[in-house]
């Protein structure tokens, strides 16, 4: 199956660089009147359903049969042996205040099991990428978890809560023994962004709650991919719908589970 997963990555690669294309030529024309708010702080636009719908397209193309979970819902979710999860913009909210670290997501499950990951960035134009079994690249140069024992020495990630704010103090109590105990933390503002980083060796961990699987999917397959862990609050492995994420280098991941799983 690893030359098919494989393929499928090379072509679902093409498909997503072929629609952020299409969302970079529309930075900074979306006008306030065409900005949809779906829920407490959560924007979408003209540009996110058009850029999922592209995505569907192409992707149904390439593998007849496949089924989505889709941020935008442009399509009916379905269960099936094969099934694409897509977040078509991640970071929506900096892409319309044009503030330049968002990207597009795509995962593929096979038999509920992750088999491959594109992330891509749209603004450096930065594709991180991986299937079952042959590594993680970005643009062409494989790519590990760095090589970090200490979480004292760790630069880490998060996401702030922007709408579930009934676990606010725990993450605060955590934010707090990060911002004292490690290098510092940063907020991207795009979770697949921070994640692909993670697999890439640029950020050594990352945490957050309320996520979706569009979110994390791809993400995560590339930490597994290249070496790392990731798993939900308590150290299992519900992080795809479970709504909350650790992902990290092995031993750094344990250091901060254990912060974590406390607070929380």
């Amino acid at each position: 199956m690893s030359s098919t997963y494989a393929r499928l990555c090379r072509e679902a690669q093409r498909i997503v660089i072929h629609t952020s294309e299409f969302i970079q030529g529309e930075l900074g024309k979306v006008k306030n009147k065409q900005i949809e708010t779906k829920s407490l702080n959560s924007l979408v636009s003209y540009v996110d359903k058009e850029a999922e719908e592209q995505l569907v397209t192409g992707l149904s193309e390439l593998l007849p049969g496949s089924v989505f979970i889709t941020e935008e819902d442009t399509i009916d979710n379905q269960d099936g042996e094969w099934q694409w999860i897509i977040d078509p913009l991640d970071g929506t909210t900096n892409f319309l205040y044009q503030i330049p670290i968002f990207c597009i997501s795509v995962a593929l499950r096979y038999q509920d099991e992750l088999v491959l990951g594109v992330v891509y960035e749209i603004n450096r134009k930065e594709c991180f990428y991986g299937w079952k079994g042959g590594g993680v690249f970005l643009n062409q140069i494989q790519v590990k978890v760095r090589k970090n024992d200490d979480l004292a020495d760790s630069l880490l990630a998060t996401g702030f809560p922007y709408y579930d704010y009934e676990r606010t103090d725990a993450y605060l109590q955590c934010l707090k023994y990060f911002m004292q105990n490690t290098r510092g933390i940063r907020r991207m503002g795009a979770a697949a962004v921070d994640l692909a980083y993670v697999a890439a060796g640029r950020f050594d961990g990352f945490f957050e709650y309320s996520l979706q699987p569009w979110d994390v999917a791809a993400g995560a397959f590339l930490i597994q991919e290249a070496g790392g862990v990731i798993t939900d609050f308590k150290g299992g492995d519900n992080f795809l719908f479970g709504n909350e994420t650790i992902a990290a280098s092995p031993k750094v991941h344990a250091a901060m589970l254990s912060v974590i799983d406390k607070a929380f």
